[in-house]
């Protein structure tokens, strides 16, 4: 069943036997929020191809920048709302026509053939390839133009953490498993606390989690699976 934030509270407290006093709303907050990202780190690692993006995103999961002429390098930290990007998954740059390419993934450090980003001889044209560097992607050839919104990058970022006055405010995943943001946080207070359902709130935590990692990994019911046979060496 989904919960808005005032549910999960309440949920908490009924789990604890606490209240306002005994577990502070800000504590609450907090571990609610580690909660949230605690979850969104099962789903990322168990989404397919139907990449998740948190619903209370109000933009979708792409971030734009100029392309710049003769600039390699292009910084990314945040998106346009201030979420923290976690992983780039693909990058497209706009050729001189304005149409955006898709550009390819290389390793600047182990890869051959990448004497273009560190040559020193700063060939320009059309970026066909891309690195990424800690917070930021560099380009193979420096742009031997300007185009505005030049640079698309697909991105995986963090969702929306709730603030102490929500009350209304919904999780953005699967209501199913809403529970989950009561759950933990209880665990964790009837660890500290030394509770006698502290192993109860466990198992049906870790019960949670695995069910969240299936339905985030089957719910593409659209696609047909595809079985790749594996390679057996024999000596």
């Amino acid at each position: 069943m989904s919960k808005n934030y005032s549910q999960i509270i309440r949920a908490i407290d009924k789990n604890c036997k606490s209240n306002s006093v005994s577990y502070p709303l800000l504590d609450k907050n907090e571990d609610i929020n580690d909660a949230s990202a605690h979850v969104w780190g099962i789903i990322f690692k168990s989404s397919g191809k139907w990449q998740f993006d948190d619903g209370n995103h109000e933009d979708y999961p792409f971030i734009t920048s100029d392309l710049n002429e003769n600039q390699r390098d292009y910084p990314f930290t945040t998106d346009e709302a201030g979420n923290l990007i976690l992983d780039v998954y693909k990058v497209m740059v706009k050729n001189p026509a304005g149409i955006y390419q898709e550009i390819y993934p290389i390793d600047q450090q182990s890869d051959e053939f990448t004497q273009g980003f560190w040559s020193g001889l700063n060939q320009k044209g059309t970026p066909s390839r891309y690195d990424k560097t800690a917070n930021a992607i560099m380009l193979d050839a420096l742009p031997a133009y300007s185009s505005e919104d030049g640079v698309k990058m697909f991105i995986n970022r963090e969702g929306v953490y709730f603030d102490v006055d929500a009350t209304t405010e919904m999780p953005g995943f699967c209501g199913l498993y809403h529970e989950y943001l009561a759950l933990r946080p209880s665990y964790y207070y009837a660890m500290r606390e030394g509770l006698d359902n502290k192993n109860d709130l466990f198992n049906q935590m870790t019960r949670m989690e695995q069910d969240i990692a299936q339905y985030y990994r089957d719910r593409s019911k659209d696609e047909i699976p595809v079985i790749v046979p594996e390679t057996v060496c024999s000596i």
